[in-house]
């Protein structure tokens, strides 16, 4: 009952915005925008009877009555801070509760013929390239939460990057949730289009300014062109009342190399969906990601990679660190279509359960309908290695620094694939700053 009213809210809403849409030149977008809000209105909510949400309830999201952003509310450039890369100059876009921040962003130069903006800038601009791309590749027919998202996009990050490209500088997506009277809910919405031969590494940060509830529902599309290199990373680092969905679709061109991470940190429940469509001969994917959870924290990762044509390979690594009573989840599923022979698949999941109350649901899953394959997935749920925390003993370490020390190691195997160092730092304090008697590690590291 009360999930259904939660639709019938959204549904309400969707109508008020619709009315401004057409005078803000939008027209174009509102076929896309009704169709999308017509299918939330026939799926509803997610619940634990759908196979893809088997493990998560998103009760306490539907039940939530979330506002939608009010007037733009700036915060000075100090409070951003802590969640800025020392030592790397980067192109940075912030949007403080959903809506771009010119006076925050700092764009800099760029090569010619590069985009990086605001998508609701670029809405108001024109169509030409967008609607050849926007919701173009995330199903929003088959997900309620990405259905809502193109129901009520607005603004995002809008990037292109021209044939050819090399983007030294990573591009910084940082999303600010500031503490407002009512549950805040946003929509964001990301564009990155990188033409054949081009590189660029793209860094999509979710943070909290305050105690307040938010509910980010984010969905990034990404198209790379024949032979183009991206780097995609997500970090989830809100307060412990938000809630996350985040949808990060990719389509590859043949030979394209993309390779995305994952760091999920904060949130009372995180949902984390990844789907990779290999749709070019030649591509190579790697899918990587760490998940932490405390509390009563929920995290679900939900990965579909898609191989459709031949000579594709792709590689999965994910672990979760789980302590007190909180619960994880990792859904990996990879599809080989029948022409997409030669693939070369990997999967793998491993986490660690702090505490007897932690809880991991991990489900690998092979759908192949080629022959000539090779295929692999695995998964293991443990404890700490005691015979290891014995060994470090041994050689002068304390019990609480030992046990630490082991679980950086674990996390650190993770971050050790991303390539820019003063992110992986960055990544790095924060994962030691998380885990218990995590500061010992200044004195054995």
């Amino acid at each position: 009952m009360a999930e259904g009213q939660g639709t019938t809210r959204y549904l309400e809403s969707f109508a008020r915005l619709d009315e401004r849409a057409a005078a803000n030149g939008q027209a174009w977008l509102q076929p896309i925008r009704r169709a999308a809000i017509a299918r939330f209105g026939e799926l509803g909510f997610p619940t634990t009877k759908n196979e893809d949400w088997r493990f998560t309830s998103v009760a306490p999201i539907a039940q939530t009555a979330f506002a939608r952003p009010g007037d733009d509310r700036t915060d000075p450039p100090h409070a951003l801070d802590p969640f800025v890369f020392s030592g790397l100059d980067c192109c940075r876009l912030v949007f403080v509760n959903g809506r771009y921040s010119a006076a925050l962003s700092s764009i800099g130069s760029l090569p010619a013929g590069v985009k990086v903006g605001s998508l609701a800038r670029a809405l108001a601009a024109g169509r030409d390239v967008l609607e050849r791309h926007l919701a173009q590749y995330a199903a929003f027919h088959e997900d309620a939460f990405c259905a809502l998202n193109t129901a009520f996009m607005e603004d995002g990050a809008f990037v292109v990057l021209p044939r050819g490209t090399v983007l030294e500088a990573p591009i910084h997506l940082l999303y600010v949730s500031t503490e407002t009277a009512e549950p805040l809910i946003t929509h964001p919405r990301n564009l990155v289009l990188a033409e054949e031969d081009s590189q660029a590494t793209v860094v999509e940060d979710y943070v909290s300014l305050g105690d307040g509830v938010a509910f980010s529902n984010a969905v990034t599309e990404v198209v790379v062109g024949q032979n183009g290199v991206l780097s995609h990373t997500l970090i989830e680092r809100e307060n412990a009342r938000s809630y996350n969905v985040s949808t990060l679709r990719i389509q590859q061109g043949r030979s394209s190399s993309v390779a995305s991470h994952s760091v999920l940190l904060g949130g009372s429940l995180v949902r984390n969906n990844v789907h990779p469509v290999m749709a070019g001969e030649g591509c190579d994917c790697l899918i990587n990601g760490l998940f932490l959870a405390r509390g009563r924290q929920h995290m679900d990762n939900y990965m579909k990679v898609e191989h459709v044509s031949p000579h594709c390979g792709s590689r999965q690594f994910y672990h979760g660190i789980l302590d007190e009573q909180s619960r994880g989840v990792f859904h990996g599923r990879i599809i080989v279509h029948k022409d997409a022979q030669k693939t070369d698949a990997k999967q793998t999941n491993r986490n660690l359960l702090l505490s007897e109350d932690a809880q991991i649901d991990t489900k690998p899953q092979l759908e192949i309908y080629a022959d000539d394959v090779k295929c692999t997935h695995g998964a293991t749920i443990g404890q700490i290695n005691e015979d290891a925390v014995f060994y470090l003993r041994s050689r002068g370490i304390g019990r609480d620094a030992a046990r630490a020390l082991l679980l950086f190691a674990f996390a650190e195997e993770c971050l050790e694939r991303m390539k820019i160092a003063p992110i992986r730092r960055h990544l790095e304090e924060l994962v030691a700053a998380w885990l218990p008697q995590g500061r010992l590690l200044e004195d054995v590291r």
